[in-house]
């Protein structure tokens, strides 16, 4: 069961959202907000395993996103919006959110891609994702920072499968490990690549050339 906080100043828009993940029958809905301070103060309360956040709620879903990574880190953050914008997915990374959903997105594919999110994994729509990593294009010519040449050999065969989208347990069933032993791993690659998240993580793997 997933525990999870729907954010959206829309009410029959966040209503069809919190209808559509009591049905699934794998979340429940501890709280919803119309905020970004209620979406704030929910997530203090309740310390779900994941927040859906529209980006444009007043109060700004992506200053909650922040503040929500910065407090409470095992909270697993999905950005659900209407915008395509380059920027307004690079802030959602940039801002600590594990997940970008479009709000045209089916029931099926919403809740697959909570369920992900609060396995371990990251998702952001492809389309979107080609188009960031040519944004990030002219980093590939720039030296590679010291951090990345210190992965160890687990660590970039732990990040290669990270850049393929696999959650923490899909990767420790390819390599014979432990989950917790992943678990351990990643924090040490998030540090020495100097990212806030899986998904900027996986970011710059397929940046490098890693998957």
């Amino acid at each position: 069961m997933v525990h999870i906080v729907v954010a959206d100043d829309h009410p029959l828009f966040r209503g069809g959202v919190v209808l559509t993940l009591q049905e699934h029958g794998g979340f429940k809905v501890l709280a919803q907000a119309g905020t970004a301070q209620e979406a704030i103060a929910a997530v203090e309360v309740h310390m779900p395993d994941v927040i859906l956040l529209d980006v444009s709620m007043p109060g700004s879903g992506l200053t909650a996103a922040a503040e929500i990574a910065r407090r409470f880190p095992a909270v697993a953050i999905v950005m659900l919006t209407a915008s395509e914008a380059d920027e307004d997915l690079l802030a959602a990374l940039k801002a600590g959110a594990r997940g970008y959903a479009l709000k045209g997105v089916g029931a099926d594919e919403l809740t697959g891609i909570l369920q992900g999110v609060a396995d371990g994994a990251s998702y952001v729509p492809p389309a979107l994702a080609g188009r960031v990593l040519a944004a990030l294009q002219d980093r590939r010519n720039a030296p590679l920072p010291p951090e990345v040449e210190d992965l160890s050999e687990r660590e970039a065969e732990i990040l290669r499968h990270v850049a393929m989208g696999r959650s923490n347990k899909e990767i420790a069933r390819a390599l014979e490990l432990q989950e917790k032993t992943i678990k351990h791993h990643m924090t040490n690659i998030l540090q020495k690549l100097q990212v806030r998240n899986r998904v900027e993580a996986a970011l710059k793997a397929r940046d490098l050339g890693l998957s």
